[in-house]
């Protein structure tokens, strides 16, 4: 808990941290502080803009739009790595939330998520983040597919750390828009687990020296299923490929469900094609998690549709698993009579970590 930053000591923190900061149009008094108290503050929270490069992003951030005014936020991270300033107190980005999350944000208490769990939040909205939360609008798509550049990731660390520094707060001070309120998604295409990792270590290190770890190489995977086959009603079913382009890893060689295992990070996507399901009626897949034979996490599910005739649908990939730990994906057929999987076809790349 903590006076907001002043505009000066605000600027000064990033531009200590090593950001690459633009101050727009008149930020220092740009506010929603009208409408509502701002402050005492307790931590940061990152978004994704879901906007695509037609969009003057930064303009938005501050403008607004018809039914929601600006400014959107504290700032508006480009992905140049540019931290554009929009405004100087209460922003429209958090909404209501969690007042457990609060808490945990507060007391800086919780492991690798604050409660509720990851993928199953039960936020009330009973809480003003409005008031609470400095807030990055971060210029993406949010599909799950649009790249987070290198230079816009380390941006999004290092504005983070530059508030927490100022306050004395630890990496538990900053959460995403999905684990402030159930019904938001963002940020989309990064693990907040691992962006606090990122950002403790940021802040572990005098301002303005962390850069970063440069990414290697990654490994490319290309997989698919040698034919057709047919998946009936009710049950999760791992996919097996069992037809293979290219297995730079060499991880799947062994086991034709799993795709990548040990410590890794991975972004990519699979391509489905789906046959004989109704118009209305949808077949759900998701990526899950092993340790061994034993399932240990299911990640969030994605919807196919039918439409009549054959139906395609993207599932995006992105995830970093630990050491010990397989990546399989899943289908689930929610109709009630079966369905063919036409094709299935898995591209990847695969950055590996130290175990």
């Amino acid at each position: 808990m903590a006076a907001p930053l002043a505009a000066d000591r605000l600027l000064a923190a990033l531009r200590a941290e090593g950001c690459a900061v633009r101050e727009v149009r008149s930020w220092r008094t740009h506010n929603r502080n009208h409408a509502g108290a701002w402050g005492p503050v307790h931590g940061v929270m990152v978004h994704h803009t879901a906007t695509g490069p037609a969009v003057d992003v930064v303009d938005l951030i501050y403008d607004g739009h018809s039914t929601l005014p600006g400014p959107l936020a504290t700032g508006c991270i480009t992905k140049d790595g540019r931290v554009h300033l929009t405004a100087n107190g209460r922003a429209n980005h958090a909404g209501g939330g969690d007042p457990d999350v609060l808490d945990a944000v507060v007391g800086e208490s919780y492991r690798d998520y604050p409660p509720p769990t990851h993928e199953h939040q039960g936020s009330s909205g009973a809480i003003d983040g409005n008031a609470r939360f400095y807030g990055w609008e971060c210029a993406n798509k949010g599909d799950g597919t649009d790249p987070w550049p290198r230079v816009q990731y380390v941006a999004i660390v290092k504005a983070t750390a530059a508030v927490c520094r100022a306050h004395g707060w630890s990496a538990k001070s900053a959460i995403g828009h999905l684990e402030w309120s159930d019904w938001k998604p963002d940020p989309r295409g990064f693990d907040m687990k691992d962006f606090r990792r990122d950002l403790a270590a940021c802040l572990a290190l005098p301002a303005g020296q962390w850069e970063g770890e440069d990414d290697p190489m990654p490994q490319y995977v290309n997989l698919g299923i040698g034919q057709a086959y047919r998946l009936d009603p009710g049950g999760w079913d791992s996919i097996e490929f069992s037809r293979e382009w290219t297995d730079e890893t060499g991880d799947h060689a062994t086991d034709g469900s799993v795709w990548a295992r040990g410590a890794c990070r991975f972004s990519g996507s699979l391509s489905l094609r789906v046959a004989g399901l109704r118009p209305g009626q949808t077949v759900q897949a998701r990526m899950s998690e092993y340790e061994g034979d034993a399932l240990v996490q299911d990640h969030p599910v994605h919807e196919l549709v039918g439409t009549g005739g054959d139906t395609f649908g993207v599932l995006p990939l992105v995830k970093r698993i630990g050491a010990g730990r397989r990546m399989r994906v899943r289908l689930l057929n929610a109709q009630d009579t079966p369905v063919t999987i036409s094709t299935a076809v898995l591209t990847a790349l695969v950055w590996k970590e130290s175990d």
